[in-house]
């Protein structure tokens, strides 16, 4: 398989990212290696006002089917925080139990945390089923719907930026959803495809799975 699409990122990266001077005309390129690799547990959280970041966000049950299933729900949780904390969205795939996003983030706003504890919480008092709950969620008055903590790496530049939209966009394939990247619904591949960033065949490349991205 082909790393990487034949064309350039031009126009998607509009400012500094990392500390990364922007180079629109960089030609996609395979990105080498990523220096950022926590647990869950002991992620210390970078924040970079106006910075651009990659996120996985997951379910507590990780064998259940609901995001895709209520994907309706989530789409509205997401379009509810983005009308109330605008944030630019350039990258989304949803498969059952798991979502993978990049969001650039305006100028001096470094606020991912709070925006994804509303969007979850939206999400979650759209669904009526009786989940687990934990003796310490119980307490806290929370739902046991979503993992607490999620995954957050800043993107550093256009070819970092590059490898993060070609990893979600292959999501569904890695995890045998689809044969094809182009079949799975829930993804921005298609808004890609159209924009001609991506061929409509593009399968993904034979490196594309070999960095920590928080699964």
């Amino acid at each position: 398989m082909t790393c990487g699409t034949p064309y350039t990122m031009k126009g998607l990266v509009t400012r500094r990212m990392g500390g990364a001077k922007r180079n629109p005309s960089l030609p996609v390129q395979r990105f080498i290696t990523l220096r950022m690799k926590h647990t869950m547990t002991n992620y210390r959280r970078n924040r970079l006002p106006g910075g651009t970041y990659f996120f996985t966000v997951a379910i507590a049950e990780r064998h259940l089917d609901i995001l895709a299933q209520h994907i309706q729900h989530l789409k509205t949780a997401l379009r509810d925080e983005h009308q109330r904390a605008p944030f630019v969205n350039l990258a989304l795939v949803v498969l059952p139990d798991h979502l993978h996003a990049i969001w650039r983030l305006p100028h001096e706003d470094s606020d991912y945390s709070n925006r994804w504890r509303r969007i979850k919480a939206g999400f979650s008092r759209a669904l009526h089923f009786g989940e687990r709950v934990s003796t310490s969620r119980i307490t806290k008055g929370e739902r046991g719907i979503w993992q607490r903590r999620f995954w957050e790496h800043t993107v550093r530049d256009e070819q970092d930026l590059q490898h993060h939209l070609d990893y979600i966009h292959f999501n569904p394939v890695k995890h045998n959803l689809v044969s094809r990247v182009s079949d799975w619904p829930h993804s921005t591949f298609h808004e890609y495809v159209r924009r001609g960033l991506y061929p409509p065949d593009w399968g993904g490349c034979d490196d594309i799975l070999d960095k920590d991205y928080g699964e």
